[in-house]
């Protein structure tokens, strides 16, 4: 570029900004629908950065032979808050439209000759501006995935406590919770601690997994939150392999991340019982460790055993009752409990099954058998301790 005539453009270029900023704010309005629709206080922050970039281009293009340089001030007027109202491809788009506007008037503000220069100028700073742009977003991305982690931990530890209230669902709702459908847990330990990359790589699976999910590292254990309108199950079965060796237990499908402590207590309950199964399956549903639970002192568990297989069975018709605790009582023979009982082995065979229609739990079968005779105890000493209450 000759001297002479790039001085003139430069001058021309310094006095016509004001000229540039005001066809810029003008082309905003009239292109940008979501620049519309931003609030009084966001519109006049954008107009802030729009006139800030063409103020950086015209200082830099007074001196075109240094490097850009200094384009991230565009962005220092305005608050980080800005990047929470406008996207970095709305960013992107400003900046098209800051471009476009000094390539529009470029024929007016360069000397003749200078007219390609220009452009060019423009051009080259533009990329300049979208780079800042993106540092600008990934900065803030970074800062609020730093934030977002740590709220998410606070909310896993509430929700595993029973800690619900109106601040909790709001902070559920901030990291991204959408609540629609059913929620469960699943609890396991790592095979080792988790850095910020693995833990990050976790997140992202398990909201691949699910509608919804929250993810809580606990020293060696993982809590994770799965919510949504799909099947859970199957969900926590793909996400089997990001824990390490050791039982995995799911607890119970429960309406909603209000109701989830519940399914977070009887999956710890089973995660801290499951030593008393070797032969578990992997993962073991938390309503399979019933009376693994109740040795480990879970007084839910206790009450599930004793309110849906005990009370069933001494309510109902037919000694189901006297039935179960013959089997059981003779080591699980047929013939010897019908020697005990006075009946025919298929009388049994037929009691007992009428037992597993009851209670859901099949007497016939050996895990199910020492389900049931779980229950059983319990009820009996529930029973013994309300008539001493009454004694007394």
């Amino acid at each position: 570029m000759d001297s002479r005539t790039g001085a003139e453009t430069q001058r021309r270029v310094r006095e016509g900004a004001g000229l540039l900023a005001g066809a810029a704010m003008r082309r905003l309005d009239e292109d940008l629908e979501w620049y519309r629709a931003l609030p009084a206080e966001d519109r006049s922050w954008v107009g802030l950065v729009a006139q800030a970039g063409i103020t950086a281009f015209v200082t830099w293009f007074a001196d075109p032979t240094r490097p850009p340089h200094g384009v991230s001030d565009i962005f220092a007027a305005a608050p980080t808050e800005l990047t929470r109202s406008i996207s970095l491809q709305h960013t992107l788009q400003l900046v098209r439209v800051v471009v476009d506007v000094v390539e529009t008037h470029s024929d007016r503000l360069a000397a003749p000759g200078d007219e390609r220069e220009l452009r060019e100028a423009v051009l080259r700073y533009s990329r300049e501006v979208a780079f800042s742009a993106a540092e600008v977003y990934a900065r803030a991305a970074e800062v609020r995935g730093a934030w977002d982690a740590r709220l998410e931990a606070l909310v896993v530890d509430a929700l595993v406590r029973g800690d619900v209230d109106d601040s909790l669902r709001s902070r559920v709702a901030a990291i991204g919770w959408g609540g629609r459908g059913s929620t469960l847990v699943m609890v396991g330990t790592t095979a080792a601690p988790l850095d910020e990359v693995r833990a990050a790589d976790l997140r992202r699976a398990t909201r691949r997994a699910a509608d919804d999910a929250l993810v809580g590292i606990q020293g060696d254990r993982l809590v994770i939150f799965l919510g949504g309108e799909g099947d859970l199950r199957a969900a926590a079965q793909s996400l089997l392999h990001r824990f390490g060796p050791g039982p995995v237990v799911i607890g119970p499908e429960v309406q909603g991340i209000t109701d989830s402590a519940r399914s977070a207590r009887a999956a710890l309950s089973g995660l801290l019982a499951a030593a008393a199964w070797e032969q578990a399956p992997r993962p073991v549903q938390a309503d399979e460790l019933l009376p693994e639970r109740v040795l480990v002192g879970d007084p839910t568990a206790r009450r599930v055993l004793v309110t849906q297989a005990y009370a069933p069975l001494a309510a109902s018709q037919g000694a189901l009752l006297e039935t179960l605790s013959a089997y059981l009582g003779t080591g699980r023979s047929l013939e010897a409990a019908a020697r005990t009982l006075y009946v025919h082995p298929n009388t049994v065979r037929y009691r007992l099954r009428r037992v597993a229609d009851v209670t859901g739990w099949d007497p016939l079968d050996a895990r199910e058998s020492y389900v049931l005779q779980t229950a059983l105890a319990l009820g009996r000493l529930e029973a013994a301790g309300a008539h001493d209450a009454d004694t007394l």
